[in-house]
């Protein structure tokens, strides 16, 4: 297969059943019908097992940086 936008040579991959066609020269990636929807839904899947991420933790009381010290010749 040659790459519809630069005529490069595809290669064909295949990522968790869902083949994706990937140019060798432009390296863009082209879905054939479905394969969209495929990810998305594999996705959604992965995102829903993640744990709950822990709580944020209280930010740190800002302390004032030290007053700069005067410039040569500063009264």
């Amino acid at each position: 297969m040659q790459c519809p936008k630069c005529h490069a040579p595809m290669h064909t991959y295949n990522r968790n059943g869902v083949q994706i066609e990937q140019c060798s020269g432009c390296r863009g990636i082209f879905l054939d019908y479905g394969e969209l929807e495929a990810l998305t839904r594999l996705e959604s899947q992965w995102t829903q097992q993640a744990p709950p991420a822990a709580p944020p933790a209280a930010p740190a009381p800002q302390a004032y940086p030290a007053a700069p010290a005067p410039a040569w010749g500063a009264p």
